[in-house]
C-alpha cells in the first residue's frame, strides 16, 4: 500500500527534513520536499498528496496560517511536527484543521505509526463516503449508472473505453471543481508521469466528443495550463477558457 502513498514534507530544518525523508523512503513512501510555506502551498495546489507533514516554524509563513489556507481548498490530512509543546499551540493547530500533532524531538517509529494511523482513518472516511454515494449520477442529459459501469446520454448508452469511464467518474465525483492535470493523472493512471499529460488530453478530447457530439450544452470545461472541470448544465453560461480540442 505504501508504494502508492505520496507525502509532502514541509520542514525548513535540513537535518530533520532529511531524517523524515529517509524514514519515508525506507518504508516505500513517495515524498516531495518543501522548505517554506510558499513552496508548500504551490505544491499542494498543483499535486495530490495523501498526507502533509508540516512544521509550524517556517521562515516565511506561520504553520497555522498554512493549515488555514490549505483547508480552503483541500481536505488532505495534516500531521503537524513542531517544537512547540504548549497546549495553546496544539489546540490552535488542531482547531485550524490539523489532524494530528507530533512534538520534536520524536522517534522515527512514532512518526511512522502516526502516518499509518492517519492513512487508516482517511481510508475509513473515504469508504464511508463511498457507501453514502448514490448509485447513479445525473447531470442534464448525462447519466452514470455506477453498479453497471454504464453511461447514458439522452437515454442512449455511450460506449466508453475504461480510461474514459474512469475520467468521467472522477469529474462527476468532483462536479464544479477544477481538477489539476496532476491530480487526474495520480487518480486515473497507475504510474503517472509527465509524458502521460498528452495521453490525458487525447482521452479527454474523445470523451468530450462522445458526450457533447449531439448537444449544445458543454459538460467538461478546460482550464488552460491547469486542468479540467465538469460543469453543472445549469452553469454552462459561465465564461469558458477552453483550449481548442482539448
Amino acid at each position: 500500500m505504501s508504494q502508492n502513498i505520496k507525502i509532502l514534507i514541509v520542514e525548513d530544518d535540513g537535518p530533520i527534513r532529511n531524517l523524515i525523508a529517509t524514514a519515508l523512503q525506507t518504508n516505500a513512501y513517495k515524498y516531495d520536499l518543501a522548505a517554506n510555506g510558499k513552496t508548500a502551498l504551490l505544491a499542494l495546489s498543483t499535486h495530490h498528496y495523501d498526507i502533509v507533514l508540516l512544521d509550524l516554524g517556517l521562515p516565511d509563513k506561520d504553520g497555522i496560517e498554512i493549515i488555514k489556507q490549505l483547508r480552503t481548498f483541500s481536505t488532505t490530512p495534516i500531521i503537524v511536527i513542531s517544537a512547540r509543546t504548549n497546549d495553546e499551540d496544539k489546540i490552535s493547530a488542531l482547531d485550524a484543521g490539523a489532524d494530528d500533532y507530533l512534538t520534536k524531538p520524536f522517534s522515527v517509529e512514532e512518526l511512522l505509526a502516526r502516518v499509518r494511523s492517519t492513512l487508516r482513518r482517511a481510508q475509513f472516511l473515504e469508504n464511508q463516503k463511498s457507501q453514502r454515494e448514490e448509485i447513479t449520477f445525473e447531470n442534464g442529459d448525462l447519466k452514470i449508472d455506477y453498479p453497471s459501469r454504464t453511461v447514458y446520454f439522452r437515454g442512449k448508452e455511450l460506449h466508453l473505453m475504461p480510461i474514459e469511464y474512469n475520467l468521467l467518474c472522477l469529474l462527476a465525483h468532483n462536479v464544479g471543481r477544477v481538477l489539476t492535470h496532476q491530480y487526474i493523472l495520480d487518480k486515473v493512471w497507475t504510474n503517472a508521469m509527465e509524458s502521460d499529460l498528452s495521453s490525458l488530453r487525447v482521452y479527454m478530447t474523445t470523451l468530450r466528443k462522445k458526450i457533447e457530439k449531439n448537444s449544445t450544452q458543454k459538460y467538461i470545461q478546460t482550464h488552460i495550463g491547469v486542468g479540467y472541470k465538469m460543469i453543472r448544465v445549469t452553469d454552462t453560461k459561465e465564461d469558458s477558457n477552453d483550449e481548442e480540442g482539448a
